[in-house]
């Protein structure tokens, strides 16, 4: 159950602020209120963070003891230098209100996220990656629901601080798993 938590809230927080988060309120402001915008945003977000879990646990599989911890600290990595890199992309000017593309957009988003990361990895660390990928799932479709919510607020927050700070936790973490792999640290 511990693998189901720490997905779901990691899941959660490293998704504040994030470019699919962003995209959410953004449209929910630009087309009003939509179940059909709420609906494929959770649907996305369920879809991204149960293969995440999957294709973690699939990977441990695959891999030794050292070898799948050398690999979370790799994850947490690249989770982290997500998080730092700054958000510049544009926002569509003229929404073509196609669910199908909002879709499209927040898996490609998705994919390559902190939040899908750390589902991953936790999914290769940890005992029961069902559970890891069910957690990436509901923390994912909880922050979309809090895009959908805040909508134009979401932008006016301070999240470029909270995204840095998780940045170098999770650098940290990477560093600290990394080295104890190596045996330079116990």
């Amino acid at each position: 159950m511990s693998a189901f938590f720490f997905a779901l809230v990691t899941s959660f927080v490293l998704s504040a602020g994030a470019r699919d988060q962003l995209l959410v309120a953004y449209l929910r402001a630009e087309l009003g209120p939509s179940t059909g915008l709420l609906a494929t945003a959770l649907a996305c977000a369920a879809l991204t963070g149960a293969l995440a879990g999957w294709a973690g646990g699939r990977f441990a599989q695959m891999l030794s003891v050292n070898a799948s911890q050398m690999f979370v600290a790799l994850a947490l990595l690249l989770s982290a230098a997500e998080l730092a890199w700054p958000i510049r992309g544009r926002m569509p000017e003229e929404p073509t209100r196609s669910l199908g593309a909002a879709a499209l957009t927040l898996i490609l988003r998705q994919a390559t996220d902190a939040a899908r990361f750390v589902v991953f990895a936790l999914a290769a660390a940890l005992a029961l990656p069902h559970m890891a990928a069910g957690g990436g799932a509901m923390g994912g479709m909880a922050a979309m629901v809090a895009g959908y919510a805040l909508g134009p607020k979401l932008a006016k927050l301070p999240l470029r601080g909270l995204r840095l700070g998780l940045a170098f936790m999770l650098a940290v973490m990477a560093v600290t798993i990394g080295l104890s792999v190596r045996g330079l640290i116990s």
